[in-house]
């Protein structure tokens, strides 16, 4: 290739990325600020439900007392594990394909409703954890712990944690979905590679919180420009 090849080759892979980043914004209305948003999010029960836990949990945790290190422990994990546990949650709950086993059809609330939620972005209320489900999450996560750690204090530690990483899914989730546009560069990343998920290709880019992360280390992190828009990205589990 001679280097005005290479330079034309170039020039046609940035005009690609540049299409393909537009289209990724998806149908756009009018701008809206941060704390518009903010106030939005909490009409909605799932922030509230979440916000219920890490408070309560936090409250018990400072009556338990006794606090040492080790609590540090369980949060310090979960906020390293966090992106391919997201990950992995987005791959094999949330885009789980309906199977039929002994006659009976397996489903999910969390797997219809991410369906509707792919075949409409902009359906706000889609864009939250179903409370039934939710609640089934805290009551079995809550569960677990209390049981799991060898100290009441631990326990209440990693549920509080939970919560607040939850908290934080919803509102970044709400917010790529809003109409508020990014500011900062760490938004930005985060904001265009979960709306190339939903406009380019639903088949990578599964991290929702941050970009980069899990979907590198999976291979699920390529160069925009070099992915066939899907025809299906509204349309789970369909014949593209």
């Amino acid at each position: 290739m001679t280097p005005a090849d290479k330079t034309a080759a170039e020039r046609a892979a940035r005009h690609r990325l540049a299409a393909d980043e537009a289209a990724a914004t998806g149908p756009t209305r009018t701008a809206v600020t941060l704390g518009q948003i903010f106030r939005r999010f909490w009409l909605h029960p799932s922030p509230w439900m979440i916000l219920f836990v890490l408070t309560t949990a936090l409250a018990w945790r400072i009556a338990e007392g006794g606090w040492t290190l080790a609590d540090l422990r369980a949060p310090a994990l979960l906020v390293a594990a966090f992106p391919v546990l997201e990950w992995v949650v987005h791959v094999f709950v949330l885009h789980w394909r309906p199977r039929r086993f002994a006659g009976l059809t397996v489903d999910t609330e969390l797997a219809r409703d991410h369906r509707r939620h792919h075949a409409d972005p902009r359906d706000v209320p889609l864009v939250f954890i179903p409370w039934r489900s939710l609640a089934a999450v805290i009551a079995g996560y809550s569960t677990v712990a209390l049981l799991a750690f060898p100290r009441l204090g631990e326990a209440l530690t990693f549920i509080l944690s939970v919560a607040a990483v939850g908290l934080l899914y919803e509102w970044t989730h709400y917010a790529i979905h809003s109409d508020y546009r990014p500011r900062s560069r760490l938004y930005r990343a985060v904001w265009r590679n979960h709306r190339l998920h939903h406009y380019k290709n639903e088949h990578y880019w599964f991290t929702v919180t941050t970009a980069g992360t899990a979907d590198r280390l999976l291979r699920t992190y390529p160069d925009p420009a070099t992915v066939a828009t899907s025809a299906t990205a509204r349309n789970l589990h369909a014949s593209g």
